[in-house]
């Protein structure tokens, strides 16, 4: 069993594939992902046959529908085989020891900084807010340097011990209640 994510290791996209595997899917032991980032990079590697099921993101609670899934779905042919929830709780990631006071960017996936929205704008009017494509992406480059010190993230927690980064703030999202909608998909041919 191969399943392909639209995200990078330790994004929402993994937690909800965690959800699914350990609740739908009838196999002894979790299979290794494939961290494919984009829903297009899923959906791809789903039609070609590299991957059984692709989990990926389509709607959340407050920030409305995924655009970036909705584009990708167009170009695809394939079958839902479930639509389920997770909870979304976000975070504020730093390099260790930056301080709020030297953050001049925040970045992050559409879906998070919408999610975000008030927060950014209550506590960091004159920060620049910059898209990203993944929630654990960002955390992993700015972890790793490719993106400047003076960048914060907003992704899971889990990414914190993942990539050597600190909690500024946890819980930033704008509604305690926030879920988003996965799509469990597989490809057509296997469904028929």
């Amino acid at each position: 069993m191969r399943i392909g994510i639209s995200g990078a290791q330790g994004s929402f996209s993994e937690e909800a594939a965690r959800r699914y595997q350990a609740k739908h899917l009838n196999i002894s032991q979790e299979t290794p992902f494939s961290y494919l980032v984009s829903v297009e990079n899923v959906l791809t590697s789903l039609e070609k046959g590299d991957i059984d099921i692709a989990i990926f993101p389509i709607e959340n609670s407050n920030g409305g529908g995924v655009i970036e899934a909705v584009h990708a779905m167009a170009g695809h042919v394939f079958s839902i085989e479930r639509l389920f929830e997770i909870e979304v709780h976000h975070n504020l990631l730093v390099r260790p020891g930056v301080k709020p006071s030297e953050i001049t960017t925040i970045s992050s996936h559409d879906q998070a900084l919408k999610q975000c929205r008030m927060y950014t704008k209550r506590h960091w009017p004159t920060v620049e807010l910059k898209e990203y494509a993944d929630t654990a992406q960002a955390a992993k480059d700015l972890g790793e340097g490719a993106i400047p010190a003076t960048t914060a993230v907003i992704a899971p927690a889990i990414c914190a011990d993942m990539y050597g980064l600190e909690i500024l703030e946890g819980g930033i999202q704008d509604f305690k209640f926030n879920y988003t909608t996965f799509v469990a998909a597989r490809n057509i041919q296997e469904t028929a």
